[in-house]
């Protein structure tokens, strides 16, 4: 599963739950079907940068602010994933501290 693509649904799902919003509520505002909001929250469909733009309207959130929730968590995974590399470098051993 593309990373960036779970983010972004898991972003969206966070708001919609945040507002204690359902997503038939999310669905009737944004008039896209239930089954796709779903399957993109859940990281299987990446939404098109229009149907992003809806989502972020029926959840009155702006889609500036949904991506810079998504670069937030995009920016962890990244560290945590160098941090990790950085760990079992085999150099690791070499340049700590003594």
């Amino acid at each position: 599963m593309t990373v960036l693509r779970r983010l972004i649904g898991e972003v969206l799902r966070a708001r919609r739950m945040a507002k204690g919003l359902t997503l038939r509520d999310v669905s009737a505002a944004a008039r896209v079907s239930l089954g796709y909001i779903s399957e993109v929250e859940r990281g299987q469909k990446e939404p098109s940068s229009e149907l992003l733009a809806a989502l972020c309207d029926a959840l009155d959130v702006p889609m500036s602010q949904v991506l810079r929730d998504v670069s937030a968590l995009l920016e962890i995974q990244e560290q945590s994933t160098l941090d990790a590399a950085i760990a079992l470098s085999p150099e690791s051993d070499s340049v700590g501290v003594h």
